[in-house]
């Protein structure tokens, strides 16, 4: 089956990581997955939630907010202007959230929070997965300059975090898909995992008919297979920001 892009069943799309996009966050990556393009930032704030103060702890927390122009059509009204957030934002935030919470050490952090925005200009499927992407090198970027300004004495990163969506579509695995696959498929899946192979999350559902467990497991293996691609581009785009990254992964036992 040829896809609209020209793409094999087992190749994501082109991945463009621009770390520093923006001039005034800690860190920032704009990130372009085809036609979906996420711009993440990442702010340093020298305080925590009350639930963890006098811990000595971090915290990481994530915010997501598609651009009213981010679809053919434009959307009357930003989420959280004159509205509450929708439940598919709040989902999609806390998805990022956990995400990149799984990539920190948030003891090492120190008491201090990283707040990881996330924000869809266009959209063209993959939106969360690409936020954690991008989000994950924003987040970096913002880490290395705390360790820069000797705010940080010790390594924060456990490991890269990376997500991607591979769908059961017309009796085929595709991975990530672009809108038109989503929309279609008969299962849609987003896997976040580490460089390493761990499995942060799964999230996927069958529309209409349910799928064997074989399936669902070549599913998985396929998408640890993008995230591992995703990894390496994390790393180039980093490397490329003057960034070592193996300098903030916590040494491993």
């Amino acid at each position: 089956m040829s896809r609209r892009d020209g793409r094999a069943n087992d190749e994501p799309r082109g991945l463009e990581l621009s770390p520093g996009f923006h001039r005034l966050a800690e860190g920032s990556c704009l990130a372009r997955a085809g036609g979906t393009v996420v711009l993440c930032t990442a702010s340093i704030d020298e305080s925590v939630p009350k639930f963890l103060e006098g811990k000595g702890v971090g915290w990481l927390t994530a915010e997501y907010q598609m651009h009213p122009r981010a679809n053919p059509q434009r959307r009357e009204a930003r989420d959280g202007r004159g509205k509450a957030p929708s439940g598919r934002t709040q989902e999609i935030q806390r998805l990022i959230g956990r995400a990149l919470r799984a990539a920190f050490d948030l003891d090492a952090l120190g008491a201090r929070t990283l707040a990881v925005d996330c924000d869809v200009l266009e959209a063209d499927g993959g939106t969360r997965t690409t936020s954690v992407t991008g989000g994950f090198v924003a987040a970096a970027l913002a880490v290395a300059k705390l360790t820069r300004d000797g705010r940080l004495d010790r390594p924060v990163i456990r490991d890269q975090v990376a997500a991607i969506s591979v769908g059961h579509v017309r009796g085929e695995l595709m991975l990530d898909l672009a809108y038109d696959e989503d929309s279609g498929a008969r299962v849609d899946l987003n896997l976040v995992a580490t460089r390493l192979g761990s499995i942060v999350e799964v999230q996927g559902t069958a529309e209409g008919v349910a799928v064997p467990r074989a399936d669902v497991d070549r599913m998985i293996d396929l998408g640890l297979q993008g995230v591992s691609l995703l990894a390496a581009r994390q790393a180039e785009a980093l490397a490329g920001a003057g960034v070592a990254l193996d300098a903030l992964v916590v040494p491993r036992a």
